[in-house]
């Protein structure tokens, strides 16, 4: 049985990336800080406590899947948190950083002797990272930090690439979750499912490429 380790495992995509995976057969690893009825209820073995943005919770985390084989690794915790020219605030903005970009880094340098050639990570960022797509302004601190992620990821995807370990970055779409008041146009399970099959289906030909849940190629 392959295993699974899913950080942001206790709702929205995370969550439904559990249930998806577990479905499928797989051992999954649901990462969180802390658990919630839904993910409780799923057959998964679920890792409380991991806040990946400090370096105890990166301790834990390590302790804790000590000894466990990562075939597939899925980099999803992340914050959205309003920021505009109008109310720039610095604090808000390397907040989202340290979550949204250096935290997935330092989950991979954490695990990364556990990461077996052919072995798989996943990047959950956003086109709202992309430059070219930034057609409307605002949310700085969002955009500016998913961008840094697409950057590590990229790096991420040259240096693994001897031990045959693919990175792709993606977009899950616009996803009815907390994170935009439910305001998305795609379901958090539709979401995973799709997610689930390009993770399944990544090879080294495509690491490095940041790619939407539909399939879609994304531009920089």
């Amino acid at each position: 049985m392959k295993n699974v380790i899913i950080t942001g495992a206790n709702r929205g995509i995370g969550l439904e990336l559990c249930r998806t995976f577990a479905d499928l057969g797989f051992s999954v690893y649901a990462l969180c800080r802390q658990s919630s009825a839904a993910l409780d209820a799923l057959s998964v073995t679920v890792i409380e406590n991991i806040d990946v943005a400090t370096e105890s919770g990166l301790a834990h985390m390590q302790a804790q899947l000590t000894g466990v084989v990562i075939d597939i690794l899925i980099n999803n915790a992340g914050i959205l948190r309003a920021t505009s020219l109008a109310d720039l605030r610095s604090d808000v903005i390397l907040e989202q950083f340290k979550v949204n970009a250096l935290a997935p880094l330092q989950v991979v340098d954490t695990l990364k002797e556990q990461l077996p050639s052919g072995a798989k990570i996943a990047l959950i960022s956003s086109r709202m990272g992309s430059i070219a797509d930034n057609t409307s302004g605002g949310s700085y601190g969002y955009r500016m930090s998913k961008s840094a992620l697409n950057a590590a990821g990229v790096s991420l995807s040259h240096d693994l690439a001897a031990q045959q370990i693919s990175v792709a970055i993606y977009h899950p779409g616009w996803v009815q979750t907390d994170m935009v008041n439910h305001s998305g146009d795609i379901c958090a399970a539709e979401s995973a499912q799709k997610l689930c099959r390009l993770i399944l289906a990544q090879n080294m030909a495509q690491s490095g490429t940041f790619t939407h849940s539909n399939g879609q190629s994304l531009p920089w």
